[in-house]
């Protein structure tokens, strides 16, 4: 691999444009002048140096930290490079080498303004060390970072960023510019008239009644002072406000799309006039970014489009006062976002507000100055800190319905990209498995998300819309599969809905070939959020037995904020183990208290305390994923999440807690918990349903969901104190009905370390109650064994990492030993499962 350097008219440090004016030297001053002011510079330089340490901390859970990781293999090639940013550093500095002595240099850039950087070109896959340091304007340097290495495989994927040049000189010159380009409108209306004329007849219906029921365009209100935040008047206002600015400018966006591509004048000239009604609008008033940027964010994308779409059809001034208008929004989203994104990107809503800014600059690019500015920051942030939520598993952290939100907001600037900049988003691997997280989290027929909020009610017809998306893009036969399960009508909502102008352009792409899932496993792990779903099946929710399990490296940040070693059961379509509450309004007392709490979901608390809140200190990991036909298994540490403050090690509650959950299917599953503290405490396992448990002793309890029930075993320790109630701790707000059940089981007498040992047996009402498990207590741990489907199984489950636990010829010290028989006595299977 050639040496590639990458300059802007760098000026090296020697050159005089470095020096203040005042102190570059000339001919007339005397040899002693010019000994003691070369005397002073050298002084000052060393000083400044000395001074100009670089600021290489270490990132904390909060922040994006140095990528590539230290040690890691790339997935993309060429690597995405992340680094701390540093007060009066204007121009940075980057350095790509196969040896640690950087003798042999295969890239380096010296003209980068940001501190995120991806190569115009790939690499070699082989390993590799990189450093940075950082220049002010005056041309002083920082010291080197260290070094960090890396490697890149031969299967990376391809995906080098043009530089800014190149990038910039790929966007139309003329309009349209946002998802489709000037050439690509003849080949539209070809379309809209031939093939896909019952689409565009679609469109045209639409206008027609936006024309016989126009949006109003009045401004909308602020807060007013009396209004307290949060409250349900506030909450009106705010929301309010989003939908009546989507509706106006959506509404424009949709006319002038259609009159774009061979529908009616007066479409255009109703699009016009909504969109210069709203451009009187104060730009940081009540549709402000920061003052309400629910209704900001929207303001910024369907102006953008409806102001690209119509834009022959307007003044010079009337051009000119869209500009202003849109010059003060996007400044003030840009300043919000840029840097402070590229380091610390876990903020919501911002990881959707950095592609609508994306929208503006190529909106406005050639009109506004700063507008090319907004669209090198959004293309680098898509390269280099996108995305947020996963890593290329394919999960979410925040769960189904903000997955669900963001990447079908997202694809529309994968859109753009593709029409505006000739970029493939897809060509990312996190976009070559995306689909997985629905298919298995939310098998067709599922009602209930899995964790985060707000996914209590998700479907699977919910994510169909934007499935369709995904697999059209992907060309995914089995996304397609799961897209074709669902009624048509599940493909018109969503923000991926193929309707509207949305709709038209991306139905001339096609569909794949479906394909049924039958040949894959029917289980998987998203290492990258700390999330395992085991299934029976993944092709009918309504035979399926699912568990949810978490553990995950985001901690409880955000919108999923549910503790680690949580877990969640289904069984033939109807909700057994639910995560509990209602989400009356972010961040209500019930919200904050009850449900960002260890005690809402199917977990322990120590002493009443449970694990930080909402926090992204408090994380967890996937010890062990395993998955066969016959058995699943899955292990997670979150020991770490129990302290009272977010300072490392203060008060902290537990040392450990380990736990292990063994899916023997179809319908038997053992949850096994190691925990130990560093003094005495009282353990409380939680378990949430949405009806009544029926509890006669802990080894001898129901739970029941529609014609589906459920038999709970607590094997272990001896003694439990059980209590249940259909009360929250707050409940929520007066107008939220719901009252879910929540079990509580607590240890007799403190201890510094326990376990506990669950079984779970789901079965439909009318069959034959679950055979119980028996549980012996011997040196070295427990030993369960149980009839199943077909035979009997055998679990060996060690407590002490010292002592060997003997059973049956079986043998083990720090891991789970499940062995499984069939009827005759035969071994099926013996699986090993490590602890730590």
């Amino acid at each position: 691999m050639k040496v590639l350097a990458v300059s802007d008219k760098v000026l090296a440090p020697t050159s005089p444009a470095f020096f203040p004016p005042r102190l570059v030297p000339t001919m007339r001053f005397s040899f002693l002048s010019c000994l003691l002011l070369s005397s002073c510079l050298c002084l000052s330089c060393l000083c400044q140096a000395a001074d100009l340490k670089l600021d290489e901390r270490a990132a904390i859970e909060s922040e994006w930290g140095y990528r590539p990781f230290e040690g890691g293999t790339c997935e993309v090639n060429p690597p995405h490079f992340v680094w701390r940013p540093q007060t009066g550093i204007v121009r940075w500095e980057l350095q790509c080498a196969t040896d640690a002595k950087f003798s042999d240099i295969v890239y380096q850039n010296d003209s980068m303004d940001l501190t995120v950087h991806t190569p115009p070109t790939s690499f070699d896959p082989r390993d590799y060390v990189w450093r940075y340091r950082g220049w002010t304007k005056t041309g002083e340097s920082t010291n080197w970072s260290q070094p960090r290495s890396f490697s890149i495989s031969a299967d990376a994927a391809r995906m080098p960023m043009p530089i800014r040049e190149e990038l910039l000189s790929r966007i139309p010159a003329g309009h349209p510019r946002l998802f489709v380009r000037p050439e690509q409108v003849p080949r539209l209306r070809e379309l809209a008239s031939g093939s896909m004329k019952a689409d565009f007849e679609d469109l045209v219906r639409r206008c027609d009644q936006i024309l016989k029921d126009p949006p109003p365009t009045a401004e909308p209100p602020l807060y007013g002072p009396d209004v307290k935040p949060k409250s349900e008047e506030w909450i009106g206002i705010w929301w309010g406000n989003r939908t009546y600015t989507s509706h106006a400018l959506n509404s424009a966006a949709t006319l002038a799309f259609t009159r774009l591509i061979g529908g009616k004048e007066e479409y255009g000239q109703v699009a016009k006039r909504i969109l210069m009604d709203c451009a009187q609008w104060d730009p940081k008033g009540a549709t402000g970014y920061r003052y309400n940027d629910e209704a900001g964010m929207p303001y910024a994308y369907y102006f953008s489009r409806t102001y690209t779409f119509v834009n022959d059809l307007l003044s010079e001034q009337e051009k000119q006062q869209c500009r202003d208008v849109m010059r003060v929004r996007g400044e003030e989203m840009y300043d919000h976002l840029c840097p402070r994104h590229l380091w610390n990107p876990y903020s919501s809503h911002s990881n959707r507000a950095w592609h609508f800014l994306g929208e503006i600059g190529l909106a406005f690019h050639g009109e506004i100055d700063q507008a090319d500015d907004w669209v090198w920051f959004a293309t680098n942030v898509f390269y280099n800190v996108y995305p947020v939520w996963s890593d290329a598993d394919g999960g979410w952290h925040e769960g189904t319905l903000y997955w669900n939100s963001y990447i079908g907001r997202f694809t529309w600037w994968a859109d753009i990209m593709q029409a505006a900049l000739d970029i493939n988003a897809f060509d990312h691997p996190y976009f070559d498995r995306v689909g997985y997280y629905p298919m298995y989290l939310l098998p067709p027929g599922k009602v209930g998300g899995g964790f985060g909020d707000l996914n209590a009610k998700a479907t699977s017809a919910k994510q169909i819309a934007l499935m369709s998306v995904l697999a059209a893009q992907s060309r995914n036969p089995y996304w397609q599969w799961y897209v074709d399960q669902h009624d048509e009508k599940s493909l018109a909502s969503g923000y991926a809905a193929s309707s509207g102008y949305l709709g038209f352009l991306r139905g001339s792409r096609g569909t794949v070939a479906a394909k049924s899932p039958a040949d894959l496993p029917s289980s998987r792990l998203f290492r990258g959020t700390g999330q395992a779903y085991l299934n029976t099946t993944i092709e009918d929710a309504n035979q399926d037995v699912q568990v949810v399990f978490k553990s995950s490296p985001f901690g409880t940040q955000s919108h999923g904020y549910e503790a680690n070693n949580s877990f969640l059961l289904w069984a033939f379509g109807q909700r057994l183990l639910i995560r509990s509450g209602y989400r009356d309004t972010y961040g209500s007392e019930h919200h904050r208290d009850w449900m960002w709490s260890t005690r809402s979901v199917n977990n322990i608390t120590v002493d009443g305390k449970g694990q930080l809140p909402h926090a992204a200190a408090a994380r967890g990991r996937v010890v062990d994923f395993q998955t066969t036909p016959a058995i699943d298994v899955v292990v997670g540490e979150a020991g770490a999440a129990y302290r009272s403050s977010q300072s490392t090690g203060e008060q902290r509650l537990l040392d450990r807690f380990t736990r292990a959950i063994l899916f023997i299917k179809p319908d038997m599953i053992v949850v096994y918990d190691r925990l130990r503290a560093p003094k005495p405490s009282q353990y409380t396992y939680w378990l949430h349903a949405i009806n009544d448990f029926q509890v006669h002793n802990p080894q001898d309890i129901t739970i029941e969901a529609g014609d589906v029930r459920c038999q709970v075993q607590f094997l272990a320790p001896d003694g439990l104190q059980l209590s249940q109630t259909d009360q929250y701790d707050p409940n929520p707000r007066d107008r939220v009905e719901l009252r879910e059940w929540h079990l509580t089981a607590d240890t007799a007498d403190k201890s510094k370390s326990t376990e506990f040992v669950t079984l779970y047996r789901p079965y439909r009402e009318g069959e034959e109650t679950p055979v119980q498990g028996a549980l012996q207590a011997m040196e070295g741990g427990y030993v369960l064994t149980s009839e199943v489907a077909g035979g009997r199984v055998v679990v060996l489950l060690p407590n002490d990492d010292q002592t060997q636990l003997s059973f049956e010829g079986l043998e083990t010290q720090d891991k789970i030993i499940v062995q499984l028989y069939n009827d005759q006595g035969e071994v099926l299977q013996t699986t090993e499962v490590a602890m730590e």
